[in-house]
């Protein structure tokens, strides 16, 4: 017995049980949190209202929960057994700054990965405009998101700190085409109805309209329509559209106009 309590009086002394209690503790909170998240994100009802983006979310949320609670435990523990902590943070002051430093871009697309997936910016399967080029979103990482150009395939890397430069596509297309100032204007209006329930007729959009007159040009009128369709096909509904407004134009006899030159000789 004797032994025994010399042991127990040098594992107090040494701080040994403190520090157990404090990773019981530790693990236990943690379990608790992270074993409500896991029935949240099972839960039937509330996963139909989730989205992917949002079960990436509380997935990342796992592991920085995990880390924060390793640290801070580490901590702890230095603390209760005789290690000031403040000094020693005090003491890597200077490496952390010259760290910091060698890895800010990679933190800052870090943050920016956390902000698009946390601010619903886009998701996987949207069209996204980056330095003039069109693609869909195929990946949303932390550091980068990924994109396939819709024209050729290309896969493109975008540092996620660079997402203020990124447009999401609409679903909207405008196109303009000319008719000659010659024509009536109650005749144009009639050609462009037959061009609008040609488009219709023959292409997967969603909705057609026509806008009216959106310029005097030099030698033309132009007329406007809107159509609205998938982002992803916008670029072969505008090759298309145009094909059945020179069809429907050649069909009513009207040539498009083009800019002319008058030459004067003395």
């Amino acid at each position: 017995m004797e032994y025994i309590k010399e042991i127990l009086d040098k594992a107090m002394k040494t701080n040994v049980i403190h520090s157990i209690i404090v990773i019981i503790i530790s693990f236990f909170i943690y379990k608790l949190i992270i074993r409500f998240f896991m029935k949240s994100e099972k839960n039937s009802a509330i996963n139909k209202r989730l989205n992917n983006k949002s079960r990436t979310y509380i997935r990342l949320s796992h592991s920085i929960l995990r880390y924060v609670f390793i640290i801070l435990t580490v901590l702890i523990l230095l603390q209760i057994n005789g290690i000031n902590v403040s000094s020693m943070l005090a003491g890597v002051g200077i490496a952390s700054a010259i760290i910091g430093l060698a890895v800010q871009d990679a933190l800052k697309d870090i943050i920016r990965g956390f902000s698009i997936l946390s601010d619903q910016y886009f998701s996987v399967g949207d069209i996204i405009e980056y330095n003039g080029i069109i693609g869909k979103v195929t990946v949303i990482g932390l550091k980068s998101t990924k994109m396939k150009d819709i024209l050729t395939d290309n896969i493109i890397s975008v540092a996620n700190r660079n997402i203020e430069q990124v447009a999401i596509v609409s679903d909207s297309l405008y196109l303009n085409f000319p008719m000659p100032y010659e024509l009536p204007i109650d005749k144009s209006e009639k050609i462009v109805n037959s061009i609008i329930e040609k488009i219709n007729e023959e292409l997967e959009i969603t909705n057609i309209e026509y806008k009216g007159v959106s310029e005097l040009a030099d030698s033309s009128i132009k007329y406007l329509i809107k159509i609205t369709c998938s982002p992803e096909k916008k670029f072969q509904i505008k090759r298309d559209s145009y094909g059945i407004i020179l069809r429907v134009l050649a069909e009513n006899k009207i040539e498009i106009p083009y800019n002319q030159i008058d030459v004067h000789q003395k």
